[in-house]
């Protein structure tokens, strides 16, 4: 992977404006962005409620556009930031870009992909977790919390 001039945390506050979008058109409120570069190649959030798919996560829209963007199915140079620990079916579909490295913010204890025992990521993908943890996590509790009331 290249050297970034920009942190981690960056491009998670990058993530956390999509989330944001996500949250304001009543979508469970996870984020993703997609770097190459140092650079900004893909920006998504859910678009389930909107686009009645179930597979319209934030990650799955983020892997189209950067594919789209680099003509490419295979995304090894990129990196993917996302809020929120990517569930079984994005790990599957990251497996499948190849995608050299997946930031994520919050775990997701009840759907994250970690839950099933083995990896579902290419060996070769780099994981980092935990960034803006608490921002990302506190976002997906008022969206919940908001849901209930």
């Amino acid at each position: 992977m290249p050297f970034s001039i920009f942190s981690d945390t960056h491009f998670m506050k990058e993530a956390l404006k999509e989330a944001q979008k996500a949250f304001e058109a009543d979508e469970v409120p996870i984020g993703a962005v997609i770097i190459c570069n140092n650079q900004i190649i893909a920006r998504a959030c859910n678009l389930t409620e909107r686009l009645t798919d179930v597979t319209a996560h934030a990650e799955m829209q983020a892997f189209t556009a950067a594919s789209n963007y680099l003509g490419s199915k295979f995304l090894d140079e990129c990196t993917l930031y996302v809020t929120v620990e990517p569930c079984v079916m994005c790990a599957g579909a990251a497996y499948w870009t190849r995608i050299g490295k997946i930031v994520y913010g919050a775990k997701d204890e009840k759907k994250g992909y970690t839950k099933i025992k083995g990896t579902l990521l290419h060996p070769k993908t780099e994981v980092v977790q935990g960034v803006l943890e608490k921002e990302c996590s506190d976002m997906m509790t008022r969206y919940f919390i908001q849901k209930r009331e």
